[in-house]
């Protein structure tokens, strides 16, 4: 389809003029010319700012070189200012304070747990959206973090004996949490509400009240025996389910047979590092979600179980509060939406027969989908439905490389808003600090978008291999456990905090932290994971609604306000500390056996992944890594582990047929983890004839050329290379 210079792909041209445009109020002709004229404009200066990375990236390149080939120690110092001379590194003057308005409180005010999921699969979409409250009996009794021991097994049909187990660490949590003025919730035999306050019946007789009366917040029912009872703590709301003949309420003396936590405060629906979206198909599949998402009408049917299962949006929730007024709280989560980031174009639209800039499609379609919540013509159930109750769009931001780039993409927000008709700084900003030159120039990113910024967040996979790629040259990088440890990272963990706290982000905007990658480990999350909130940060990235109920767990714990502002007058990361390059020290020699095994792990995790996102066109799944256990893994891990395996190669502690080798070794063990999938295709022992070992292959031997170490190019070529035989 033709509209002035742009071809536009026949399936995304009907998705907009069908299904996206009607009740907006945008005429489709303004629709397409505006994005030309956006295209044309802006697309030459974002094809010039990736210029200069390439043009960067050379004169780190040849620095280090020189370095090397001089005999020169690595001088911080000195490389600090090599970086200020050619403009990688440049330093603000003066304070920033972030002005951001019209935030919604779950962004702005409430610390909790944020879901990141694939926008292409709309039973996980709907999953993530509908997490925003949680069972906390549910995540306890099917996880490991309650023990198994001593007859308390998960598996098979209800165990009583584990179901008392749960119920005791609920009411455990209650008193901790929630304590009354002269009992326990563990002697609780009745709740009710009696002139705005909540009153806790013992066995003994004996009536208490709330230590901190303000926590209680409302109730549903009738007063002298509500069904349930809602509490509130740090922001985050606790929510007594009562039913005395509910098969677990029947075995508890005050009825209450659940404990749902607010969980997923925010979920991120993401276009981007969990999509594999490789042509208009894909594409508007994920458009046509997140449109659903925004009007309420994204449904979904599965089979669990031999029982079709019917998913759609939750509704919000009613209560009466203390005064006995209605008291309304939203039934899902707030979301965001990741676009993709600025280095990728597309052919489902181009200009003058070129593919056009992907992410300022995205922009125009994300917030052209939008409009129906801003104009609230959300439904759920005939009732009406917010996402954003100030009339705010949030969109992510990722892999932008410094200031230049977050104020190029300012100015596409204020572009489409303008070809929308929306009002300017509708469209917020969250900006992944996921790249070196961005963790260094945060200050001033924050400050080229200081009235949209609403985000700013570490991401450890895509820092790293940003870290190993722009300091390709410099030597054989640490192995990666022990990136983890390095004085980098943690001088990152903490400046991006201490950034955000310094421009102002406190009660404005999040200040999030990455990915719990283990889905199945949820004992070691609930026990390393409080670390994130104690560090200062607003939000953190979990893997599941389970994984987000065990979370938030740790955010009625810590009081992150109080936390933030203890935090404000910590010393900042030094310099030196932030471009401390993790290469291997001057005698350090590593042995045969650990160069495999970290070669063996890369490899199989490349391998693991390939299949589903080459093969499958899943691009976001649980893993199993080289020893089996599950990971949750997307193109990040793939970019470490290539640029890993690029970063020996290069240096010469492996070698191109020791990769090959570990190649097929690999592919072997991956074959033999997928054996249970119907759908699975052997990649042995046809090597050559298997697409997603040949992705792999070429993801690792051209990773040090491709442009700061992306894996898309590749990935994209071969899975369009798997639909196409598919099609024939």
């Amino acid at each position: 389809m033709r509209a002035g210079s742009l071809e536009i792909n026949p399936a995304l041209y009907e998705f907009i003029a069908v299904e996206a445009l009607p009740g907006t109020g945008v005429q489709i002709d303004e629709f397409w010319s505006s994005l030309q004229s956006i295209l044309v404009d802006l697309g030459p200066r974002n094809a010039a700012l990736l210029a200069r990375r390439d043009d960067l990236q050379s004169q780190i390149d040849d620095w280090h070189r020189a370095a090397r080939a001089e005999g020169r120690d690595h001088d911080g110092d000195a490389y600090a200012n090599f970086l200020r001379d050619i403009g990688y590194l440049r330093y603000m003057d003066g304070s920033v304070a972030a002005t951001t308005a019209n935030v919604d409180p779950e962004i702005a005010e409430v610390a909790g747990p944020q879901l990141v999921v694939p926008l292409d699969n709309a039973r996980y979409a709907l999953n993530a959206a509908n997490a925003r409250w949680g069972s906390l009996y549910d995540a306890l009794y099917g996880t490991d973090v309650i023990s198994e021991s001593d007859g308390c097994s998960r598996e098979g049909a209800y165990n009583p004996i584990r179901g008392d187990r749960i119920v005791a660490a609920g009411r455990e949590f209650l008193d901790t949490h929630f304590t009354l003025d002269s009992a326990s919730h563990l002697w609780a035999t009745g709740y009710s509400v009696r002139d705005g306050a909540l009153q806790v019946r013992s066995g003994d007789g004996t009536v208490s009240g709330l230590l901190r009366p303000e926590q209680f917040v409302g109730y549903t029912g009738a007063g002298d025996a509500p069904t349930s009872i809602l509490l509130r703590k740090n922001g985050l709301h606790c929510e007594l389910c009562i039913d005395a003949d509910h098969p677990v309420g029947r075995r508890d003396h005050a009825g209450v047979f659940d404990i749902r936590l607010e969980s997923a405060i925010t979920t991120i629906m993401d276009f981007e590092d969990s999509v594999s979206a490789v042509d208009a198909d894909d594409k508007v599949s994920v458009y046509r979600n997140w449109l659903g998402l925004m009007r309420g009408t994204l449904k979904t049917t599965f089979v669990r179980d031999g029982t079709a299962v019917n998913r759609s949006l939750n509704g919000d929730l009613s209560f009466t509060g203390p005064d006995g007024e209605p008291l309304r709280l939203p039934g899902r989560s707030l979301m965001l939406v990741r676009n993709v980031g600025p280095h990728l174009s597309t052919d489902m639209v181009t200009l003058d027969g070129e593919p056009v800039c992907e992410t300022m499609v995205d922009a125009m379609v994300t917030a052209l989908c939008a409009i129906g919540d801003l104009r609230g013509m959300g439904r759920v159930d005939g009732q009406p439905i917010r996402n954003s109750a100030t009339g705010s769009v949030y969109i992510v931001k990722p892999k932008m490389h410094g200031p230049d780039e977050v104020a190029l993409a300012c100015e596409l927000f204020s572009r489409v808003e303008d070809a929308l008709g929306l009002v300017q700084r509708t469209l917020k900003m969250g900006i992944m600090d996921e790249e070196r030159r961005t963790s260094l120039g945060l200050k001033e990113c924050i400050w080229r978008a200081r009235d949209r910024v609403v985000f700013i967040n570490t991401g450890f996979l895509d820092r790293t291999g940003d870290e190993i790629h722009t300091d390709m040259e410099a030597g054989p990088v640490i192995p990666k456990a022990e990136m983890r440890a390095a004085a980098w990272l943690g001088a990152y963990e903490n400046s991006n905090v201490d950034t955000g706290l310094a421009c102002g982000l406190r009660g404005r905007a999040q200040i999030g932290k990455g990915m719990w990658t283990m889905p199945a480990e949820m004992a070691a999350m609930a026990k390393a994971k409080i670390q994130h909130p104690i560090a200062g940060a607003s939000t953190a990235w979990v893997p599941s609604p389970t994984a987000a109920t065990l979370h938030a767990m740790h955010y009625f714990l810590v009081d992150v306000a109080d936390r933030q502002r203890d935090l404000t007058d910590r010393t900042p990361a030094r310099l030196a500390s932030l471009i401390e390059i993790p290469v291997l020290q001057p005698g350090r020699e590593l042995g045969p056996g650990e160069i495999q095994r970290e070669l063996d792990n890369n490899v199989q995790g490349i391998l693991g992944y390939l299949v589903r996102w080459v093969g499958q066109g899943v691009g976001c799944s649980t893993v199993p890594d080289i020893g089996d256990t599950g990971l949750m893994e997307d193109l990040a891990t793939l970019r470490i582990s290539s640029q890993h395996i690029a970063n020996w190669l290069h240096h010469g502690l492996v070698y191109s047929d020791q990769v090959r080798e570990t190649m097929r070794r690999m592919a072997n063990l991956v074959d033999q983890q997928n054996a249970g999938d119907a759908g699975y295709e052997p990649m042995a022992p046809e090597y050559g004839s298997s697409i997603p070992f040949q992705a792999a292959l070429e993801l690792v031997f051209s990773a040090r050329d491709e442009p700061n170490g992306y894996t898309e190019r590749v990935l994209r070529s071969h899975r369009r290379a798997v639909k196409s035989l598919s099609e024939s």
